[in-house]
């Protein structure tokens, strides 16, 4: 279950922004998950409910925007259709991941004096 250390390494780094800005309280983390991330949402959601507990993000609102994978031929830029094989039916280069990995912390809602 990596997405507990997920959610710690979350809530550190939105501990460290809320303590640079001087925030007394956060509001709202949004975050972007790629769907090959190896990230399963259901339980990053639990394991933030279970350790925001006596933080500064106790009554924050997490909401999570799921990234589809998508694959681009590097050459010509063409990007591939689901199922199509990885590699551009026009050029024959392998494809590259262009996005669909990537965990991301987009925006952080907090509450400044």
């Amino acid at each position: 279950m990596h997405e507990y250390s997920l959610v710690q390494a979350l809530l550190q780094q939105v501990e460290r922004q809320a303590r640079a800005h001087r925030a007394t309280a956060v509001h709202r983390l949004e975050v972007s998950i790629g769907e090959l991330a190896g990230v399963e949402v259901a339980l990053l959601e639990t394991a933030y409910a279970t350790f925001r507990e006596r933080t500064l993000c106790a009554g924050a609102e997490l909401r999570v925007r799921q990234v589809p994978a998508r694959w681009i031929c590097p050459d010509c830029g063409r990007e591939l259709r689901r199922g199509e094989a990885l590699r551009c039916a026009g050029c024959g280069m392998p494809a590259r991941l262009q996005a669909g990995d990537e965990m991301t912390l987009d925006r952080i809602e907090m509450e400044v004096p």
